[in-house]
């Protein structure tokens, strides 16, 4: 997938200049007031399109930020020493990786602004290369980072069962690539990557893999996975807390891996003025020394992904789990009329269900609907009782 091609605008000098396509969940506003309005008086539309977090998190972590005494003063870009010990030490609690905290870690503002942001800053240290490698059903920033970075966004073919075709990258585009992007557990998919396979690929051809981890701690298929667990040499993982902690409105998360990678990074985004704030960071240094919320976040995330997948079976769309993740990612019967926005619409209008059309995550995923299950267990038996005894399937 590539970014949507967006309208272009005449420069001062009559070049084409860049204009930015629409939001990608912009795209939904017509379906969502529909079903709101429909749903107004009836408990309401039940939203789980986006992945943000309903649940709340925890209280330590919020009175760690309001006593923090941190206000005043400008944090470091790199993060406190407190912030990356505490970051380095759930990476060994986690996943039994070792990395040294003053040159192998730093801070970001959440991973959503370094995802969008990396490929300009290492074209910078790489100008002749000008290609981001990423995957073709996935989180669309990977390609609009690409795009914004005035770099080639080329997606590659995913295998049946989860993670990249590598052998499908063309030796042209090898050449060329800047980076490549992976994303396990996936959103959307929740499908694994084999990391070690990737890293070393990445090694072989002097590409640096960027791996972007933030679903790790919801793996259902075996433990949690990290590129850092082959080595730091050549990758970088990127993590937050923004899904593990129930804490996406603050911006909390960091960047780990190859000394050279993280240094020059850090030092390009030490000029562009990017910084945790410090509250943020002593409330984040509490929430990677605890991992007792995440047990119960994990629970909650797998009971909703069971509960709504029996939904889905009982009226006539069977489901798989997914291996990571908590998306439920649901395959578009054949007898559906207009693929996934007409999947969509239809459960917006009779079960007050808002999901995204797979199409948002690039071409391949039109036959498919993401379902994002961040809604409490009570608003998704709702969902449940609007639906039953409606099967979706129309005759073609």
């Amino acid at each position: 997938m590539s970014p949507s091609r967006s309208a272009e605008a005449p420069s001062a000098n009559g070049a084409p200049g860049f204009t930015p396509p629409p939001y990608p969940y912009d795209r939904l506003a017509t379906i969502k007031a529909r079903s709101e309005e429909r749903f107004r008086e009836d408990g309401g539309l039940v939203d789980c399109s986006i992945g943000t977090p309903c649940d709340p998190p925890p209280g330590f972590v919020l009175e760690a930020m309001a006593s923090s005494n941190a206000e005043r003063g400008y944090p470091t870009s790199a993060g406190s020493p407190a912030y990356r010990g505490a970051a380095a030490g759930w990476l060994s609690r986690r996943f039994g990786v070792t990395v040294d905290p003053d040159r192998e870690l730093a801070a970001c503002v959440g991973t959503k602004e370094f995802v969008a942001s990396t490929a300009q800053y290492l074209r910078l240290r790489t100008p002749g290369r000008d290609t981001v490698l990423y995957p073709a059903v996935s989180y669309p920033t990977y390609a609009m980072g690409a795009q914004l970075g005035g770099c080639r966004a080329v997606p590659v073919a995913e295998r049946p069962g989860g993670g990249l075709d590598l052998d499908s990258i063309a030796p042209a585009d090898i050449d060329r690539a800047l980076l490549l992007w992976a994303n396990s557990p996936s959103n959307p998919s929740g499908a694994l990557t084999d990391l070690a396979e990737l890293a070393g690929w990445g090694r072989r051809h002097g590409i640096p893999i960027f791996s972007d981890e933030c679903y790790a701690e919801f793996t259902w298929d075996g433990p949690p996975r990290t590129v850092l667990s082959s080595g730091a040499d050549g990758v970088v993982a990127v993590h937050s807390l923004s899904k593990r902690s129930n804490l996406a409105g603050v911006r909390a998360g960091f960047f780990a891996g190859d000394p050279e990678l993280v240094g020059f990074l850090l030092d390009v985004r030490r000029h562009a003025g990017l910084m945790v704030p410090g509250p943020v960071q002593a409330g984040a240094v509490a929430a990677f020394n605890d991992d007792e919320h995440v047990v119960a976040q994990r629970q909650r995330y797998r009971e909703r992904l069971d509960a709504l997948s029996r939904v889905f079976g009982r009226i006539g769309l069977p489901t798989p789990l997914p291996a990571g993740g908590f998306y439920l990612w649901v395959p578009v019967p054949a007898g559906v009329e207009g693929g996934g926005w007409s999947l969509a619409e239809t459960l917006a209008m009779d079960g007050g269900l808002l999901v995204s059309p797979g199409d948002l995550y690039g071409p391949d995923g039109a036959g498919f609907i993401r379902v994002a299950v961040v809604q409490p267990l009570d608003r998704l038996e709702l969902v449940g009782e609007r639906l039953s005894g409606r099967p979706v399937i129309t005759s073609s």
